[in-house]
């Protein structure tokens, strides 16, 4: 398989993953906004509202990752929003708030976060915005 295919099959098995991911997520914000609440930092106005928008931007932006026309907006639109719910992260991980199936441990917390700039990576690679680390070679002509 060329590389070039062989680049184009990661990326499709890393969107599916990470819309898999960001759907599951959507729906947890839909289902059990209440728990969510809980990790919104204090400073988040309209905090209800906003959990509710970003579960339904959640699964919209999951739709989106694996449509080729909307591809790339939602790898920048879920890069975007990985990096600005990274407070909410934090506040999780240092007030030790229980969430259903998420372990209150540092075991959990610190790979959490130190792995969100992969995600925001991760969404950016797979929608194709980025080609970093791994540039494709441009042939001459």
């Amino acid at each position: 398989m060329p590389s070039s295919e062989r680049s184009d099959t990661h990326r499709a098995v890393m969107r599916c993953i990470l819309a898999a991911f960001y759907a599951a997520a959507g729906i947890a914000h839909l289902w059990v906004p209440e728990k969510l609440l809980a990790i919104t930092p204090s400073w988040v106005p309209f905090a209800p509202q906003i959990i509710l928008l970003t579960g339904l931007g959640e699964i919209a932006g999951a739709v989106a990752l694996v449509t080729k026309p909307l591809r790339w907006w939602a790898g920048v639109a879920l890069a975007a929003y990985a990096l600005c719910v990274w407070p909410a992260n934090f506040k999780h991980a240092i007030d030790g708030i229980d969430l259903p199936y998420v372990a209150d441990s540092w075991l959990y917390h610190g790979p959490r976060l130190a792995l969100q700039p992969v995600i925001i990576w991760w969404a950016l690679y797979g929608a194709g915005v980025i080609d970093w680390p791994w540039r494709r070679h441009r042939s001459s002509r």
